[in-house]
């Protein structure tokens, strides 16, 4: 599922990603509100940046990341848009974490992942890249919050079951302490919308559907 990208540029340039959709998700403003975000943030695959610029407004250290160029800079607009031009943003490839020698990053006290580690759900070496990824960059002791759609229902967009994120999250250095479901909000695009005619979806405003909701200790 992941892509090139040009791929994920044409999306946002012609801003048909179903997963824009003009503010934060609410599954990762109640991880806020509840305590569980702290200290420095990382915010990968950060798309439009609704987290990033919603979590800089409420004061953290945030830096969101994305491969897309062109997300980046939908990313900025949108911060300053917003109001929020103190938003940091760069484009970065999260695959390439764990074997960098470039630390410019830092580390972080938490990761905030929505709807990122779905793509990479049925291609074991890019998940598993991942995950030493975030190993590297987030600090021991620190959380990840992984924010995934969910299998157990029909519907667009790569969805992924739970035992994937448990085994991903299995090795030595992790400890999941949470894995419930949870609500994953989007729009229907052009980009999904056989698949929404197909489920019977409405084709305008927000459409919520099934999703994994994931705490993940680093030690």
């Amino acid at each position: 599922m992941t892509q090139a990208p040009e791929f994920w540029n044409t999306v946002y340039d012609n801003d048909t990603a179903p997963w824009v959709i003009g503010e934060p998700q609410p599954a990762i403003l109640a991880l806020e509100r509840d305590g569980l975000i702290s200290g420095r943030v990382l915010d990968p695959g950060t798309g439009a940046g609704e987290h990033t610029i919603a979590l800089t407004k409420l004061g953290y250290d945030v830096l969101g990341v994305d491969l897309s160029p062109s997300a980046i800079a939908y990313a900025r607009r949108n911060a300053a848009d917003k109001g929020v031009p103190n938003a940091r943003f760069e484009v970065v490839d999260v695959l390439t974490l764990a074997d960098s020698d470039d630390d410019r990053l830092g580390v972080f006290d938490t990761v905030v992942d929505s709807a990122l580690f779905h793509v990479f759900g049925t291609e074991p070496d890019a998940r598993g890249a991942y995950v030493r990824g975030l190993h590297r960059v987030c600090k021991p002791g620190g959380l990840v919050h992984v924010l995934a759609l969910s299998d157990t229902e029909e519907g667009f967009g790569p969805r992924i079951s739970d035992s994937v994120i448990r085994e991903s999250f299995a090795g030595e250095g992790w400890e999941l302490e949470d894995l419930v479901p949870s609500t994953y909000r989007g729009r229907v695009t052009e980009v999904v919308a056989e698949d929404a005619a197909r489920l019977d979806l409405p084709t305008e405003g927000p459409v919520d559907v099934v999703a994994w909701l994931a705490r993940i200790r680093r030690i």
